[in-house]
């Protein structure tokens, strides 16, 4: 099975369509008029399709068992087709699109069936995905072709030498997968005053995205947001909460954490922990949901 731990749970939908076309008149009538042999075809096929959906985990193996949370299937005549549409949704690490696609087939087969005996010429013609949303691809195109960010590592011990930078080098290389394209890389110590200034060099080097790791723990040394907080003018409270969230369901020192998240100006200034599990648990949590806030404030600018 796929490794989904890193995931964001998200509200996930899918619809699924299905097709069964029979041979004649009097089968459609049959249904409609609920004289079929065996019962009444679409109710007992909307059952059938209720339960296939919940148990698609158990029949495909690489399906991971998910909570249900809504299930629809609907059907429409037209001529000699039975069209069959199964919506699921869940709120999820992983999409419902095979729970759909599953639903819809066992709905077909249970139609195909329950008619067999009157119609030798029934088939299904066709089983297909219409529709799925939820999840990182919705938010596929957020970035604008210009988008720049810069990387900001604050470490006494990696800008004196000592040791070596991986939380950045695994910022930027997270980065390159939303297509953002990296202005500046930076290594700095533990100084308020540096770390202030350096943000603002980046922005007044029209940076849309600066991303700080180090300096959010709780030594004498750690002080990054000190530095930062007190030139945000605006901050974001939920980015930093939704960081350690996400970090706590994954390990319990993510409580101690000090991100912190804001903006000056048009510049959003993220302070990511310093450990390059909890920058890249951090960078899970948010991206690439936080580039929604660049959308946010094109459409604020058409506004004026």
């Amino acid at each position: 099975m796929v490794d989904i731990t890193a995931k964001n749970n998200s509200h996930r939908i899918a619809i699924a369509q299905a097709i069964v076309r029979v041979g004649s008149v009097k089968t459609i009538e049959a249904i409609q008029q609920k004289k079929v042999p065996k019962g009444d075809v679409l109710e007992a096929a909307r059952v059938a399709g209720l339960f296939g959906i919940k148990k698609t985990s158990d029949l495909i193996p690489d399906c991971h068992p998910l909570p249900i949370e809504f299930a629809q299937i609907k059907f429409s005549i037209i001529d000699l087709s039975i069209i069959i549409e199964v919506e699921v949704q869940t709120i999820y690490k992983t999409g419902v699109e095979v729970e759909a696609m599953h639903g819809a087939s066992i709905v077909a087969l249970t139609i195909y069936d329950m008619l067999k005996p009157i119609d030798k010429e029934i088939e299904i013609a066709t089983i297909k995905l219409l529709k799925k949303k939820g999840g990182k691809s919705d938010y596929a195109d957020l970035l604008s072709p210009d988008f720049k960010a810069a990387v900001i590592v604050c470490s006494d011990s990696v800008s004196s030498g000592k040791k070596e930078d991986s939380a950045g080098k695994a910022i930027m290389a997270s980065l390159q997968k939303y297509n953002a394209k990296l202005g500046t890389y930076l290594v700095i110590p533990d100084d308020i005053e540096l770390i202030q200034k350096t943000i603002q060099d980046c922005c007044a080097s029209q940076h849309h995205m600066i991303i700080i790791t180090g300096g959010t723990g709780l030594s004498m040394r750690d002080q990054t947001p000190e530095a930062v907080r007190p030139i945000l003018e605006r901050e974001i409270p939920g980015i930093a909460e939704a960081m350690r969230q996400y970090g706590q369901q994954r390990m319990p020192y993510a409580m101690l954490s000090r991100s912190v998240a804001g903006m000056i100006g048009e510049h959003l200034i993220l302070a990511l922990p310093g450990s390059t599990r909890g920058a890249m648990e951090s960078m899970s949590a948010i991206f690439p949901a936080v580039f929604h806030l660049f959308r946010l404030k094109e459409g604020f600018k058409h506004e004026e």
